[in-house]
Order: structure tokens, then C-alpha cells, then sequence
């Protein structure tokens, strides 16, 4: 086992502070030294792009991948929600940490009884939106979670935007000048894929060492939630998500709408079947 692991990190105050949540597991598991390697990826560098419109696979990872592939680092921290469904060849995830909350936060402009403008460049978040606020308009917003939350108290750019619960609890935001926090159930807002959750990649010859120091309950929901992205080919030009509860699925897609269905412990057990087998169900041709 090596003495010291090169984390391969994107730059964001966000991306910084789950990148020392894994130094800090690493140490505490293996007793090693860390250091992190901060990459710019291209979802960085292009912060005025649509995601939804000019978006494409692996626009927050790709990098960090290629600093495994090159040997360049040993790890990389991932979001997992960032992660696409298909594991780039010779690469494998680790593990995770445990998982944050991975519910959505509803942040409204102080005063704003039902916002009539809502900034979000998620199809997934927009397309549930729609069902609670059916006469909002929608607009796009970019830029780290405090750039998010400076544009709807100061600059106004829209009456509310949508932030991940675990985002802004690793950053230790509960509350903003002039904004309210309101959390979204499941039933109302179906997290990403893997939201809340840190996913640590490394080389596919280095995964069985790493498997066992982190988190089988955190594995267990989000390999199965990644089961239902793989199947459809998800990415973040669909309105999509899945979220596996210990004992729930929340579902929704832009062509079925919110659906929930019960999970039992053997769904977790084969979860590229149960996939296949709940999407037939919803009524995909997969």
C-alpha cells in the first residue's frame, strides 16, 4: 500500500471540501499522507454554457479521469451525480463515503410566497418544478453554490433557484441573507443519481484493495440508482432521476412523470436486472 495518495480534485469550494472529507477517511482508514491535484475540467472553463443544450458526458470528470489514466494521480473525488453511467475503460470506482441527505433544497428570495421565476439548468429539476409551480418561467444559472445564492438574494436574477441539500451542508450553509430554505421530499423532487453521495475512482487494478474502507450502505443505493442512468443512457440533457430509499424508488422521467414504487432487500442484490425490470414496468422498451 502506498504511503502517500495524489487526489485528483476539481478546484471549486465545493469540490475542495469533499476532496478533504477523503483525505481525512484515508488517513483515518489507512493511516496515509495525501495530497490534492486541482484540475480545471471543461465544465469549468466553459461556466457560460448551457449543460442541458451543449453539455456532454463526463464534462466535470473527464479530466480527472485522464490524471488516473496517465498516472498522474491515484484517486480522483467525484460527485457522483457528475459521474456517467458508463465507467471509462480501466477505471472502476472504489467506494464511497457515506451518504449526505441527498434531497433538493428549494431556495427562495425572502418575501416570494410562490416564485414566478425559477433559475435551474436541470431538465430533471425543471420538469418536477413544473408540476408545483405550473405558471413559473424558467431560466438557466451557473457558478459555484454561493455564486447561486449571491445571484437570487442580490442580483435577483430569478425568485428561486434549486441547490443539493448535501452541497450545501458540506459547505455549512443553512441559511443566506434574504433567502428561504425550504426541503423538498421525494415525493415532490426526486434527487439525481447518486446525489449526496462522494464517489472515489481510481485504476480498475487498484479497486479490490481500496473496496473494503468505505461505505456498503452507500454502494448498495447508488449502484442501483447508477443501474437505472446505464439502462437509459442518461445524461444531463434528460429530465431523469432515480433515488433508492431503504425500502422506496423514486422515479421520474420526462415521459412517465413522478412515480414511486417499493424496493425489497433481493432488488439491491441484482440491481442491473431490477432495472431492467422496473423500466419495463414504467414502460421503456430497454
Amino acid at each position: 500500500m502506498l504511503k502517500k495518495f495524489i487526489l485528483a480534485t476539481r478546484k471549486s469550494p465545493l469540490a475542495l471540501a469533499q476532496a478533504g472529507m477523503v483525505a481525512a477517511h484515508l488517513q483515518a482508514k489507512l493511516g496515509v499522507e495525501t495530497e490534492l491535484l486541482k484540475v480545471v475540467t471543461t465544465g469549468d472553463r466553459q461556466a457560460e454554457w448551457s449543460l442541458e443544450k451543449l453539455g456532454g458526458k463526463g464534462l466535470f470528470t473527464a479530466e480527472l479521469e485522464q490524471a488516473l489514466l496517465n498516472g498522474t494521480a491515484h484517486l480522483a473525488v467525484h460527485s457522483t451525480k457528475d459521474l456517467p453511467g458508463e465507467m471509462t475503460p480501466g477505471l472502476a470506482i472504489a467506494g464511497y463515503l457515506p451518504r449526505e441527505h441527498p434531497g433538493d433544497m428549494l431556495v427562495v428570495r425572502a418575501g416570494v410566497e410562490s416564485p414566478r421565476t425559477i433559475a435551474t439548468g436541470s431538465p430533471r429539476r425543471r420538469g418536477q418544478l413544473a408540476a408545483i409551480f405550473p405558471d413559473a418561467q424558467f431560466s438557466e444559472i451557473r457558478g459555484n453554490v454561493d455564486t447561486r445564492l449571491k445571484k437570487i438574494a442580490e442580483q435577483h436574477a430569478a425568485d428561486a433557484t434549486v441547490l443539493a441539500v448535501a452541497g450545501l451542508r458540506r459547505l455549512g450553509i443553512a441559511s443566506w441573507p434574504g433567502l428561504e430554505f425550504h426541503p423538498m421530499a421525494f415525493g415532490q423532487m426526486v434527487p439525481a443519481v447518486g446525489q449526496g453521495a462522494i464517489a472515489v475512482q481510481c485504476r480498475a487494478d487498484d479497486a479490490a484493495s481500496l473496496a473494503g474502507i468505505f461505505d456498503a450502505d452507500t454502494k448498495r443505493t447508488v449502484t442501483l440508482e447508477r443501474a437505472f442512468q446505464q439502462k437509459l443512457g442518461a445524461g444531463c440533457q434528460l429530465a431523469f432521476a432515480a433515488h433508492a430509499a431503504a425500502d422506496t424508488l423514486y422515479f421520474f422521467h420526462e415521459q412517465t412523470g413522478l412515480r414511486s414504487l417499493p424496493l425489497s432487500a433481493d432488488d439491491f442484490v441484482a440491481p442491473v436486472e431490477t432495472a431492467s425490470r422496473l423500466l419495463k414496468h414504467f414502460g421503456f422498451q430497454i
